[in-house]
């Protein structure tokens, strides 16, 4: 999937690159990131991710701080100790219509009855229904998924008197919706609150913005629609609205049905509260999920009087105490905040080569993500979180998997252009600089001072002419290698062969800022040829003993400004220095070829001779050069005898000039 993503977006980002790296870059993570987010947001359309943000719901909730008990509320609960004291399953008519009219001599303000009472339970049908004449109190009844399902409301009760106790469950099991409206009927938890409120002074309204919806003083109650925060599916019949929850055990204060009808209580605990009066026993089998259950040691499951006592408190909250119902970006805003996270992903794999260190921003960037997420939980918002961040790992592995295919690619390119003759330091140099240094699968041609070697060996043509063909290559090949070997070893470059000859560069492709590193080329190529000498003299010996000639060689070395970068085109390209200063170099390594003084005869100008430290020259004064109008210093570097070779990177404190060439040995030089 990963690869798939790459190559849809490989060939925009060749297009960016041509213009600008830094925006090819830019625009790559923005293209695959614009992918990844149209992935993701097609599964989660489908509705794969909706149990994965609902579990991200539940955490968040669990982790969120409680609210103190609503002390508007007072739950009357019938308990297993209050079942056996009564020897019964149920509290009797005549039991509730006592503890009713106990509690309505104390002037609540409503009480809400959670118990089926559709069918006589005697004794004290009677007393029951006389009790529940009261204008204060609220009956249930429920809808049911069809007509046989629904339980009608005690008979008599006016149909502003009657509420569904039926509470919504999503298809883990959890509750987290509350169901206002339903049919004809509103909840038991809106009656308990509606009534609470006119009390106050205030009732619901429409909308203004939008007549459809419910207004209750300030607060507009928007109706969860089908795919708001982390659902995607998600049945939106009737009027939800997300269930925000208060706590998860103390939602209000609360008596037992024993304790009310033997008074057990102060009188300023009923006094204009709501009364919610239900089953907690858990025989009563009326007990359901919650987004704690999961993070729940004990107590796995909450009564339904107590989430109906959630779903009243949420409504007087939101109204009275200006505590934010829960609400959710548009569907716009939840693409943007997959592809922002997306983005971010993208762009730290693009920064971070390292595995490890990737890892751990990764690791922190999930960690910042969720912390956001949970900060805009803490006030009522609810984004989704899963999915940005299945996004943001996406992104990171598509750039991670594109980078390391253009990496082979670079790689492959460079080894054609540099072949296998850069030192590791160079290579390295290289690698790092690579994004800067590559474009469009090319090296952009940079001006730089570099230093350049040529070297050619004296009398080839006659060589060849005593080897077979097979042999001489052979030959060749191993002195080449030698060759190869100390340029390397000096940081340099071999840019190319020249049949018995060699171009090397020290100071490309990297340029250097400082004059300090010019110097310091200059002194590695020097080196450098001193270094070619001793490796030839000891080639040589092993020639010897085998039966073939010694060979001597010539050098020329000039340090000055070059352009380097791809020569050719997709199919062939090849590394090119160009310059006046190659060209001077090669017209030192070939100039007044019968003075060939000692085994590796070493040229060099007066450019390279100004960073040179702690070596011992031979002036041959001013040269005209092979197709040079003007005339060029040069000297010859002649090896000290307390100093057989010195190390690449050594630094010398003296330059001495052999002063031994007399100016008539001057004058024939310049005449050649």
């Amino acid at each position: 999937m990963l690869k798939q993503l790459h190559s849809v977006c490989e060939a925009w980002y060749r297009r960016l690159t041509v213009q600008s790296p830094q925006m090819g870059a830019i625009g790559a993570i923005v293209l695959m990131s614009s992918a990844v987010t149209l992935l993701v947001g097609g599964v989660k359309q489908l509705g794969w991710l909706e149990p994965l943000e609902l579990r991200a719901f539940d955490r968040m909730m669990q982790v969120r701080p409680d609210i103190p008990p609503d002390p508007r509320l007072l739950l009357v609960e019938i308990t297993e100790e209050d079942i056996r004291s009564l020897r019964r399953s149920t509290p009797s008519d005549q039991t509730l219509a006592q503890a009713i009219q106990i509690l309505a001599a104390q002037q609540p303000q409503v009480i809400g009855l959670d118990l089926w009472r559709d069918l006589p339970q005697e004794p004290g049908n009677a007393e029951l229904q006389q009790q529940l004449q009261r204008s204060n109190v609220i009956a249930i009844t429920k809808l049911g998924n069809q007509d046989s399902d629904g339980v009608p409301p005690p008979s008599g009760m006016p149909a502003d008197r009657v509420g569904f106790n039926d509470v919504l469950v999503d298809p883990d099991g959890v509750v987290r919706r509350n169901l206002l409206f339903g049919g004809s009927y509103f909840s038991l938890s809106l009656r308990l609150a509606l009534h609470y409120l006119a009390t106050k002074g205030t009732t619901p309204t429409a909308s203004l913005q939008n007549p459809e919806n419910m207004q209750i003083g300030q607060v507009v109650f928007e109706p969860l629609s089908a795919d708001a925060g982390g659902y995607q599916k998600n049945d939106a019949a009737g009027y939800q609205i997300l269930l925000n929850y208060r706590s998860r055990h103390s939602i209000a204060r609360r008596l037992s049905l024993i304790q009310v009808l033997k008074r057990q209580f102060e009188p300023s605990w009923i006094k204009n509260q709501i009364i919610l009066i239900g089953t907690t026993a858990p025989s009563g089998k009326d007990l359901f999920y919650t987004p704690y259950s999961a993070g729940s040691e004990a107590d796995h499951q909450m009564p339904g009087v107590e989430i109906h006592a959630q779903m009243v408190s949420q409504i007087l909250s939101a109204v009275l105490d200006q505590r934010p119902l829960f609400w959710f970006a548009p569907a716009w805003g939840e693409w943007l905040w997959i592809e922002f996270w997306a983005i971010v992903g993208g762009g730290l794999a693009f920064r971070i080569r390292h595995p490890l260190r990737l890892g751990l921003r990764m690791g922190g960037t999930i960690l910042t993500l969720v912390c956001a997420n949970f900060l805009i939980f803490l006030q009522a918002g609810w984004l989704p979180i899963v999915a940005p961040m299945i996004a943001a790992l996406l992104t990171t592995g598509a750039v991670v998997v594109y980078q390391a295919q253009q990496a082979q690619r670079q790689q492959q390119m460079v080894m054609t252009l540099l072949g296998q003759n850069a030192s590791k330091e160079i290579a390295d140099a290289l690698w790092r600089n690579r994004d800067r240094l590559l474009q469009s699968g090319k090296l952009p041609g940079q001006r730089l001072t570099a230093t350049m070697l040529f070297t050619d060996i004296q009398g080839f043509s006659s060589i060849s002419e005593q080897m077979s063909p097979e042999a001489l290559l052979d030959w060749l090949n191993e002195y080449l290698e030698a060759m190869t070997q100390e340029i390397q070893r000096h940081e340099g470059i071999v840019n190319k062969f020249t049949g018995d000859g060699l171009l090397a560069v020290f100071g490309v492709p990297v340029p250097r800022l400082e004059a300090r590193g010019v110097k310091q080329d200059a002194n590695h190529a020097v080196h450098c040829a001193l270094a070619m000498g001793d490796r030839l003299t000891q080639l040589n010996q092993v020639w010897e003993q085998r039966g073939l000639n010694s060979i001597q060689m010539r050098v020329g070395i000039f340090t000055g400004p070059i352009v380097v970068g791809s020569l050719g085109g997709k199919d062939r390209l090849e590394y090119g220095v160009i310059g006046d200063s190659v060209n001077i170099a090669s017209r030192l390594e070939s100039c007044a070829k019968e003075r060939q003084l000692d085994t590796c005869r070493i040229l060099i100008a007066e450019e390279t001779k100004v960073h040179l430290e702690g070596l011992q020259l031979e002036a041959w004064g001013p040269m005209a050069l092979k197709g040079k109008q003007q005339t060029v210093n040069v000297y010859r570097v002649v090896r000290r005898s307390s100093d057989p070779e010195a190390p690449a990177t050594s630094d010398m404190s003296s330059i001495s000039v052999d002063p031994a060439i007399s100016s008539e040995t001057a004058d024939k030089l310049l005449n050649l």
